[in-house]
């Protein structure tokens, strides 16, 4: 599959992001990630994997839609946990003016 990322095509294969993929240690996922084989890798690694590129150079949403069109699965960026302020400002709601 031909596609752009970063300014510069790539014709990727699945079979190929599955060999380069092989061996390498997932980083801890912390935004969006892609389930390869039987590991979730975070996109900007994968993406640094495949292309030679410095994560700076390219957004996730670019490494994303690459390996949805693959066929592998793509998942969001968890959603972030609520804190103790957080939770006590939602119980006491917003202030209404006077």
């Amino acid at each position: 599959m031909r596609c752009v990322i970063a300014r510069f095509a790539f014709n990727l294969v699945k079979s190929e992001v599955l060999e380069a993929m092989k061996g390498i240690k997932p980083e801890p996922v912390t935004g969006e990630s892609v389930i390869i084989g039987r590991r979730t890798y975070p996109v900007k690694q994968v993406g640094q994997v495949l292309t030679g590129q410095d994560r700076r150079d390219f957004s996730a949403a670019e490494v994303t839609r690459a390996m949805s069109g693959l066929g592998f699965t793509c998942r969001p960026a968890p959603a972030p946990a609520l804190t103790t302020l957080d939770t006590a400002a939602a119980m006491l709601g917003t202030p209404t003016p006077a």
